[in-house]
């Protein structure tokens, strides 16, 4: 096992890899730019360094900065989190370069995966089913008119190397279908500095369903459950469940099967995630995120295993330990995401927190590096908060959220707290009847 963990990254994420770190009796190095010089993972961790000013370009995106900090403090292993570099292949690989380990997968499948081409085409090989779409690239616009003749409008033009939502557009028609093509285009480039752009038909009522995989490097992999993640706006998830109200255990059943099987032959390790598209009974994969997600804890709580500590007891080389028939689900969990963000307009509402009362009670835990009198920077995203609520149905679940809503303070900035009580109160939030385009008509679109 590890003695010196270094986390390269800032924020609730950076705290929740601290924790488990102290738990396990391993000695954690934050990193921070000097806009976090007062963060709560700084001031918890056993070593700190800053790695640059506040631009995450010259922070925390900065390799040689944060490599330097693993060697000069003699970190043994670097956990990315998420986001930032958590799926960045040059970075575990320059990381691997140094001899120290990367917790995470190996860079081929970080690159594999980050390639939503290669992903698809990668999975339908292994067996797992996807979405009618084009085979690869669309190379021309006339390429693209041909796929979309053959698989039906309407269709969703996606950036190969994309994420966030950046760089996908839906066409209707054929007259759309032309500037839906030079629209992704022109984004992704600007994204991501790559225009490749494939499609997908367009499915109108999907759910997203997700699948949390873990994998040692000795060949078992299991699954711990899907998460429904359908409630999003403009594609970033605002609100996940685990396990979906639409599907049954059989369907979970049959799809952890595929997966864990498909993975295995893939030769996967580590925590890993499969995102499918949902609809009329039939799941379809869409792509794969080689990292911990932000809604992991939802998973954890059904389970009982702390993600975390498993990401680095295999990245030590250990074995899981366990088969998919030792994992039992149990209940109901529901994470609420909380932004420094106006409930209405959505603006970002930096600055500083006046008050911060934390709710609790009976199957409640808050993830969160907030405190009274801290400045919340305008320089990276603005998720401040994890509200995540278990009980032993759905039911019980939702009733805990809304108590906890309500005992949740922050003052001094704007969150969307208001806008999770409204969903918890909607009829068709409560009756598990929605689909990823339900949050946008409900929050108007904003």
């Amino acid at each position: 096992m590890f003695n010196k963990i270094l986390i390269a990254n800032r924020g609730e994420i950076a705290l929740r890899v601290l924790r488990a770190c102290r738990e396990m009796g391993i000695a954690s190095v934050a990193v921070h730019s000097t806009a976090d010089a007062e963060a709560m993972h700084v001031r918890l961790a056993d070593e700190s360094v800053c790695i640059g000013p506040p631009s995450a370009r010259d922070s925390y995106l900065n390799m040689p900065a944060i490599i330097s900090a693993a060697l000069v403090t003699g970190a043994e292993a670097i956990h990315p989190g998420y986001g930032f570099l958590s799926e960045n292949a040059a970075f575990a690989e320059m990381v691997e370069a140094h001899k120290l380990v990367f917790i995470g997968p190996s860079p081929l499948h970080i690159r594999m995966m980050g390639d939503k081409i290669t992903a698809k085409t990668t999975m339908a090989e292994l067996g797992v089913p996807l979405v009618p779409g084009s085979p690869g690239e669309l190379v021309s616009l006339e390429d693209a008119r041909d796929v979309a003749e053959r698989i039906k409008y309407p269709v969703l033009i996606k950036a190969a190397a994309g994420g966030g939502g950046r760089g996908m557009k839906v066409a209707r028609s054929r007259e759309e279908l032309d500037a839906a093509w030079r629209e992704a285009r022109a984004e992704a480039l600007a994204a991501f500095g790559n225009n490749a752009v494939y499609m997908e038909k367009y499915l109108d009522k999907p759910r997203h369903i997700e699948l949390q995989i873990l994998a040692d490097n000795h060949g078992e992999v299991v699954h711990i459950g899907e998460r429904d993640c359908s409630l999003q706006r403009r594609h970033q998830k605002v609100l996940e469940e685990a396990g979906s109200p639409a599907i049954s255990p059989a369907q979970r059943d049959a799809l952890g099967q595929t997966a864990t099987q498909a993975l295995k032959r893939f030769g996967y390790r580590n925590a890993g995630t499969l995102e499918f598209l949902y609809q009329d009974g039939q799941f379809a994969f869409i792509e794969m995120n080689t990292r911990l997600q932000v809604e992991h804890p939802v998973s954890e709580m059904i389970s009982g295993l702390d993600l975390v500590r498993e990401q680095i007891r295999i990245a030590a080389g250990e074995r899981l330990g366990y088969g998919q028939s030792d994992i039992h689900f149990s209940g109901h969990a529901i994470e609420c995401r909380i932004n420094a963000e106006d409930p209405d307009s959505f603006a970002p509402s930096p600055g500083k927190v006046v008050m911060f009362h934390p709710p609790g009670g009976l199957g409640v835990r808050v993830d969160s590096a907030l405190y009274a009198g801290y400045s919340v920077p305008p320089y990276y995203d603005s998720l401040i908060a994890k509200l995540i609520t278990h009980g032993r149905t759905r039911g019980e679940a939702i009733a805990r959220m809304r108590r906890a809503l309500t005992e949740f303070v922050v003052t001094g900035i704007k969150t969307t707290i208001p806008l999770h009580q409204k969903i918890l109160e909607n009829p068709e939030f409560v009756a598990g009847d929605y689909t990823i385009h339900w949050l946008e008509r409900f929050a108007g679109g904003k």
